[in-house]
């Protein structure tokens, strides 16, 4: 079965950097886009980003164009979400996702905290 599991997550001062991964397993990974989400206390889950198969294309919301970086190893299964320049309003549970047959598999989720 499709399973998908963030790490990384951390406390990190304004300013500061962190990476996530998103290890997939359960689907042919290299055939599926995935993307980044991300929910914060009390807001609605919003996209952060997304990435092609091949990794040949990505987007991203405004609000983090220019210091969020989305990539992936299709030989490792694994996506990963590069962060810089963080900001307080990017505290939150990050989540990764895809869609593979018609349904949408989510992970648990891994928690960034931005503060000093």
């Amino acid at each position: 079965q499709v399973q998908l599991a963030e790490s990384g997550g951390d406390l990190v001062q304004p300013g500061g950097s962190l990476r996530l991964s998103c290890a997939a397993s359960g689907f042919t990974f290299g055939n599926y886009p995935m993307s980044w989400f991300r929910q914060a206390p009390g807001k609605e889950r919003e996209l952060v980003g997304a990435i092609a198969d091949n990794g040949g294309g990505t987007n991203y919301d405004d609000s983090v164009k220019g210091r969020f970086i989305i990539s992936r190893d299709n030989v490792k299964n694994t996506m990963y979400l590069q962060m810089n320049s963080l900001k307080p309003e990017d505290t939150a549970v990050y989540y990764c996702t895809v869609r593979v047959e018609n349904r949408r598999f989510w992970g648990q989720g891994t928690q960034v905290t931005v503060s000093s």
